[in-house]
């Protein structure tokens, strides 16, 4: 039992060492899109930050959602943000899978890229919307009365920048058209459906999402249209978004053809191509067929240079 572990160990230490080596290789390739990605993180935060400054208080809006869903009240709006970090986490940890499992269809550093992109450009899109029109917030902290429902003028640049962060992330105001909550999950949910390999996870993250929607209203963290607009916005920039981005490679074949080639690699290849052509052979393996040179050609099978034989002599 002892040896089974340790031959256990020292494979899974092996798998996790030449993943590292893979994603390193990848990394050096990709850190620009990642580094952007987090760094307009970062500036919808800040833009989120900012529209708090001009967020102006007033009675809750008619809403649908408010009328047919029961309201969870302050206690409970925790129940919405437990589930939305249980799909967050669950997907991070889904990404670094190729760590761990034999069995993987994905480079970590590259599904990131493309999970910033759709990100990104669903915030981008965001950051106009909630500038264009504030509504009054629906969330308690929001509300008239409310002590955090409007921010005094900033004392300097820098009170902006640091965004107060967590606090201002997570008592913010005015930044509602549309939930940001519901950008994360879709693009999580749509990116697994698509690179996922288990069905019954597929089925249940749409389920976790419809779920989510409906906390979120009835926890008057938004309103209904926030989180429908997101439903549909979202879809389509991913949709688009997907089409014009380069198609990940699938690992679930032969993983070696698969990795990026370094520069003596390439090297290596272009020489082996050479010499069987040089050789009369094509690059294709199939193709290794017996040839012979006569007078300076080359020619396939004895039948050939019997012919050519012929030929000369008569």
């Amino acid at each position: 039992m002892t040896f089974y572990i340790g031959r256990e160990s020292s494979k899974l230490w092996k798998r996790i060492c030449a993943e590292i080596t893979t994603e390193i290789n990848l990394l050096a390739e990709n850190w620009k899109y990642l580094f952007a990605g987090l760094i307009c993180q970062y500036i919808h935060g800040l833009a989120a930050r900012g529209v708090h400054y001009i967020h102006r208080p007033g009675p809750v809006l008619q809403d649908v959602g408010f009328i047919l869903l029961p309201e969870l009240g302050k206690e409970k709006a925790y129940i919405s943000e437990t589930l939305f970090s249980f799909i967050f986490l669950s997907f991070v940890l889904w990404t670094f899978h190729p760590f761990i499992f034999k069995s993987k269809k994905i480079y970590t550093v590259l599904i990131w890229c493309r999970v910033l992109a759709f990100l990104v450009a669903s915030q981008f899109l965001r950051i106009i919307t909630f500038y264009s029109t504030q509504l009054p917030g629906p969330n308690y902290h929001c509300r008239e009365g409310s002590k955090l429902a409007r921010l005094p003028p900033p004392e300097s640049v820098l009170e902006v920048l640091l965004i107060n962060f967590p606090r201002g992330v997570i008592y913010g105001c005015g930044d509602l058209i549309f939930s940001s909550h519901m950008i994360f999950t879709l693009v999580f949910v749509l990116t697994y459906q698509k690179y996922g390999t288990r069905r019954w996870i597929k089925q249940l993250s749409w389920l976790l999402a419809i779920t989510q929607s409906f906390l979120i209203v009835a926890s008057r963290k938004h309103y209904t249209v926030d989180v429908v607009v997101a439903w549909y916005t979202v879809n389509l920039v991913v949709f688009f978004i997907d089409k014009k981005l380069p198609e990940l490679p699938d690992r679930s074949g032969a993983t070696s053809l698969l990795l990026p080639l370094t520069g003596k690699d390439k090297e290596g290849r272009t020489k082996e191509e050479n010499h069987k052509l040089l050789n009369g052979n094509s690059g294709d393996p199939a193709d290794w067929r017996q040839r012979t040179q006569v007078n300076g050609k080359i020619l396939e099978d004895g039948n050939a240079v019997h012919a050519d034989s012929t030929m000369n002599g008569a």
